[in-house]
């Protein structure tokens, strides 16, 4: 096979223009400036030294630009997986195994692993689709959820006060009856820094209010020696090159009598990474006119969470906000993320003995704000104008999100959202169509006494026909026939959105025949596919509706029924 250099590429690079060159190198740095805080802040979610949190922007993002497609998808630590992990592992209670422990990094770099291992099945299987499982309803309502836990867990490292543990309401309580005890110093870089961040995203926008917050906040506690009134700070860090290979600190015996449980915790964050980042990736690339290609983006992601487990950090994903930060810079390709993942590598190489004297605070306050920007109450309120069952499930997983904990929030998406699927293929909507006086068809929903015409019933269910729904598609249509003020003759089943009936929907079919048969009606079909008509004669069903009464559109079908042939017809009961 010929090889050219473009094929060497990279997908996400190829067709690049050297006049994106600089516009690259600049938006990386600025989102370099905007992921070292952001990182640094998620590690308090997922309870990992802080280094680690800069881990997730190295390795992991080189592995996505080699492998993945998407030109702008921003890889690293995400908030939402942070708190799978944190509360998956903290529900386990393994046993010396302590948050902040090398241990407990170790679990949480073999949950990388798996979600590695899961990615790249998902590819070969094909189950890609199982995103899809996350309506945006209900992913809306679990990112809530968890930016509620986000920023609700971030207060008393604001405050000072101790955090407490039990279940969330017994954690607010805590740190509501600790307020009192507030420490000053610390609520005061705390909140200077809400105050630079805010300050910056309002009146200077383009430069990243995170990174200025930072550097002050050092430069301050240095300077007054904060750590002598109470404040905590972060201590040291450790540098150098991340660490390389499997996770050190547990044992293969340890991983397989805990599989179970870290199995469980890698399927939640694999399916919330398939459907954040696949609509992250597909949302970027049709606002530019970019082909998608979330299956290569599957195994960018796959390659990535391989490289966070073998590079001493925790699980990745596609970060929305910051791909978002990306494009308003004007970032073109991966090379912006490839520029960020080496300026990030530079400062655990050589500075980060300059985050020493951070204090937690502010960590605290920037994943706070974070947490807030989660909580998309502009979406809830969008969903609850138009959709009241949705919004309803929406806050109900928020709720679970909050009052039980993060990984039961997402195992109640994944059922409420395939309940959902269930409810509306179970119960569809259903018309009798009719004709205007133009010729148009018309759409009346199903209720009885209807007719398309006297004598004439036009019926369309919008759903596939299958076990579930047939016989209630059977009583609907006799419903409708008992209830017609004039005797029916002709039975059409509009077609249009019917594309499969199973073995049990083609006998509740045939049944129904039967009693159109009883009833001396004549059945007829009308905009039947190929494919639904092959599958309608492996049941015979074809045998017992006449040629001449298949349709290729309503119109016709409505022009044979005025023009037949009048019978006799035995009185309905």
């Amino acid at each position: 096979m010929h090889m050219t250099r473009a094929s060497l590429l990279p997908m996400s690079l190829r067709g690049y223009q050297r006049s994106w060159l600089s516009g690259d190198i600049v938006a990386g740095a600025t989102l370099a400036a905007v992921a070292i805080p952001e990182t640094m802040g998620y590690t308090s979610i997922a309870q990992t030294p802080i280094v680690t949190g800069l881990y997730t922007v190295i390795f992991p993002t080189m592995l996505f630009v080699l492998l993945g497609s998407s030109r702008l998808l921003v890889v690293g630590a995400d908030s939402a997986t942070a708190a799978l992990l944190a509360a998956g592992l903290g529900a386990a209670a393994i046993t010396g195994v302590t948050p902040g422990s090398q241990e407990w990094l170790a679990y949480c770099s073999v949950i990388a692993l798996m979600c590695g291992f899961l990615l790249i099945l998902a590819r070969v299987l094909r189950l890609g689709f199982l995103g899809d499982f996350l309506s945006a309803s209900v992913l809306v309502g679990f990112l809530t959820g968890v930016g509620v836990q986000v920023f609700s867990g971030q207060i008393p490292d604001m405050l000072g006060v101790p955090k407490g543990s039990g279940s969330w309401l017994q954690q607010q309580w805590t740190m509501i009856t600790s307020i009192p005890s507030l420490s000053w110093p610390t609520f005061a870089f705390a909140l200077g820094t809400l105050a630079i961040i805010l300050g910056f995203k309002r009146f200077l926008p383009k430069v990243p209010g995170a990174i200025v917050a930072v550097v002050l906040s050092i430069i301050v506690s240095a300077a007054i020696d904060a750590q002598a009134d109470g404040v905590a700070i972060v201590g040291a860090v450790q540098g150098g090159f991340p660490p390389i290979g499997l996770p050190a600190g547990i044992t293969l015996d340890d991983v397989s009598s805990n599989m179970a449980t870290l199995v469980a915790i890698a399927f939640s964050c694999f399916v919330l990474i398939i459907a954040q980042s696949a609509a992250t990736s597909r949302s970027f690339a049709m606002k530019h006119g970019q082909p998608v290609d979330v299956n290569r983006d599957i195994v960018g992601l796959s390659g990535a969470n391989f490289a966070a487990g073998l590079s001493g950090t925790f699980v990745v994903n596609g970060s929305p906000t910051k791909t978002q930060i990306l494009d308003e810079q004007h970032g073109r390709t991966q090379l912006a993320n490839l520029t960020m993942s080496l300026i990030v590598l530079l400062v655990v190489l050589f500075f980060t003995g300059l985050l020493a004297d951070m204090p937690k605070a502010v960590l605290g306050a920037i994943v706070f704000l974070i947490g807030v920007d989660l909580v998309d109450i502009k979406g809830l309120r969008i969903i609850g104008r138009a959709r009241r069952g949705e919004f309803v499930i929406a806050i109900l997983t928020a709720i679970v999100v909050c009052a039980v904990g993060v990984e039961q929030g997402i195992i109640l998406a994944i059922v409420v959202s395939i309940l959902n699927i269930i409810r509306r293929q179970y119960s569809p909507k259903d018309f009798v169509v009719g004709v205007s006086a133009s010729g148009e068809p018309t759409y009346t929903a199903a209720a009885p006494g209807l007719e398309s015409a006297p004598g004439l019933i036009i019926f369309r269910y919008d759903a596939e026909l299958f076990y579930a729904n047939a016989n209630r598609f059977v009583d609907e249509v006799e419903k409708l026939i008992d209830t017609a003020p004039t005797p029916v003759e002709w039975l059409v089943l509009d077609a249009g959105s019917l594309d499969d009936v199973d073995y049990s929907a083609g006998k509740a079919l045939d049944g129904l025949l039967d009693y159109l048969e009883a009833r001396h009606i004549t059945p007829a079909l009308a905009r039947a596919d190929t494919s639904l008509i092959v599958t309608l004669k492996s049941y015979g069903v074809d045998t017992r509706i006449a040629p001449e009464h298949m349709f290729g559109n309503l119109t016709d079908a409505l022009s044979a029924f005025q023009n037949r042939t009048p019978t006799a017809s035995k009185p309905q009961k």
